[in-house]
């Protein structure tokens, strides 16, 4: 395929305008951006020197005719925008969550299959490059047998972030959504891709948050919180989505003759005393990585007893995008995978509606908080 493949877009915010950046530096043509006020979107068009812009998402399909679509709006808005784009014979990118239910996403990864198009999902912090130098010493045997690994994060959010997409389940919200995806999809990476079992339960910190208008970028939503949060004409929304959560999961590990457990344990109001972090363990050492979503560096536990930092090896640093930002660096990295795939050429897997859809079946598990066994008759 010798041609510019042609890219619409979906979204005009943070994601969207990071996704036309991620598809440009790979040299497919981005013909259009979507997005709901027409204000917006035309200025996002300009700026970003976009040919095409509108409102009606059917009828920029059929005026930019594009070959790849990318998702980036939250993932309540993403059922109907993706199976018109299937329908319509597109490969599809898209941000996480793939959508806010497990049947619903189910649906999107049957007709992708259905209509033989491919699709990526964009839990993509896999791609750090501690996570892939990790994935690479625990391939190697460095650790021995991988037997147990814990991901710590806490967040400390403001509170008083203006109500919006991330408070609502049926636009997409919620921690296990916006973060808990990103979590599984680092263990599977390093770990093995096969999940065998879960359970976990969920907490709404928050209950409500203050109602502002004029909130368009995520990145900036929290320049926006009210400076008089006791002003009587305020107006509230009521979160419904978790804003804690603990996970533990069983995976399967082509490096381990049992199967490989994984503690997610995520407080998103929650202050941090020491840093977040990603933790390997194995039969004979383990792997420590500074950051929620493995920034580094990049320690293991040797047979000295001690934890010695590893550099990253050059190849892992000339293989990332030149990209500044973990978020923006990660979407180009799946982005340029994902074209490769499109033209033909061969790649390494990466994740799919078959990804996004089981995820948001394990979500949907997890909120249902079931798991929990009375024990007051014991006492």
């Amino acid at each position: 395929m010798d041609r510019k493949l042609k890219v619409l877009i979906s979204g005009t915010g943070f994601a969207g305008q990071g996704h036309a950046d991620a598809f440009r530096a790979v040299g497919a043509e981005v013909v259009g951006i979507v997005g709901r006020t027409p204000r917006v979107v035309s200025e996002v068009a300009r700026k970003m020197e976009i040919p095409y812009s509108g409102t009606d998402w059917q009828r920029a399909l059929k005026d930019c005719q594009p070959d790849i679509v990318s998702i980036a709006t939250p993932g309540g808005a993403h059922y109907e925008t993706i199976i018109q784009a299937i329908e319509f014979g597109c490969h599809v990118f898209c941000e996480k969550p793939l959508t806010n239910s497990g049947d619903s996403a189910v649906e999107l990864y049957e007709l992708a299959k259905e209509k033989k198009v491919k699709t990526a999902f964009a839990s993509s912090f896999r791609y750090m490059p501690c996570v892939i130098h990790a994935k690479q010493l625990v391939a190697n045997g460095l650790i021995g047998e991988p037997v147990e690994a814990e991901f710590i994060s806490h967040f400390n959010l403001e509170r008083d972030i203006p109500f919006g997409w991330s408070h609502r389940k049926e636009d997409g919200g919620g921690r296990l959504n916006n973060n808990f995806t990103h979590m599984m999809s680092i263990a599977t990476s390093v770990i093995g891709e096969k999940i065998l079992s879960i359970i976990g339960e969920v907490r709404d910190d928050l209950g409500k948050a203050p109602i502002v208008e004029g909130v368009h970028n995520f990145k900036t939503r929290r320049d926006h919180i009210p400076k008089d949060l006791n002003d009587p004409a305020l107006k509230w929304g009521e979160s419904n989505v978790e804003w804690s959560y603990t996970v533990l999961a069983q995976l399967e590990s082509p490096m381990a003759t049992k199967p490989v457990s994984v503690l997610f344990k995520h407080g998103g109001l929650n202050p941090r005393f020491n840093e977040d972090h990603i933790v390997f363990y194995g039969t004979k050492g383990a792997i420590y990585i500074k950051g929620h979503y493995g920034m580094g560096p990049l320690y293991v536990w040797d047979e000295n007893k001690t934890w010695q930092e590893l550099p990253l090896p050059q190849e892992i640093v000339d293989d990332q995008p030149k990209v500044n930002g973990d978020t923006e660096r990660n979407w180009h990295y799946l982005v340029r995978e994902f074209v490769k795939d499109i033209k033909g050429e061969t790649v390494a897997p990466y994740q799919s509606f078959k990804e996004g859809s089981l995820y948001q079946q394990l979500i949907d598990l997890i909120r249902k908080n079931e798991n929990w066994t009375d024990v007051r008759h014991l006492q």
